[in-house]
């Protein structure tokens, strides 16, 4: 199937919620998603657009995403953080995930980040084999540390 990777546009943002609700699903987390389809319009296409977004388009739909926002590291400078890159079930193994990558990266050169940076489920044996085989290095004795913001406000009420 042909697809066409390009930057995503606001009103792309109703599928990209789709795709994102897909994955919180993959990831045994449906009830984790909270933002919205207005958050996505807000928060990516605003004055100051706080995350780029690159989308796969097949036949008008978008089957893919990759959604990218800038970080900084006290090591190497500049850096570039995917927090996610979605390819639909019925569309993956197609190229598009290679494809979106490629975009990623290419966008991170641009930029002249010094790193570009991710996460992956330890359970996800097929994206890791994917980000091994492109290059990745994975990083297996690192923890993901998270405050959500229950913890947040309770953090704060300590204070």
């Amino acid at each position: 199937m042909e697809f066409t990777i390009r930057s995503a546009h606001k009103n792309d943002m109703k599928q990209v919620f789709n795709l994102i609700n897909e994955l919180a699903i993959f990831e045994k987390e449906p009830d984790e998603v909270e933002l919205t389809v207005s958050d996505l319009e807000n928060d990516g296409f605003g004055e100051f657009p706080l995350f780029h977004c690159f989308v796969a388009e097949a036949n008008g739909n978008i089957e893919g995403l990759a959604l990218v926002y800038n970080r900084y590291s006290t090591w190497k400078g500049k850096a570039l953080h995917l927090e996610d890159l979605i390819v639909s079930e019925k569309m993956r193994g197609s190229g598009i995930g290679s494809k979106l990558l490629d975009e990623v990266v290419k966008y991170g050169y641009q930029l002249g980040v010094k790193r570009i940076n991710w996460e992956v489920l330890d359970w996800n044996t097929p994206a890791i084999d994917f980000y091994l085989k492109k290059g990745a290095h994975i990083m297996r004795d690192w923890k993901v540390v998270h405050l959500n913001e229950q913890a947040i406000k309770n953090y704060i009420k300590k204070l």
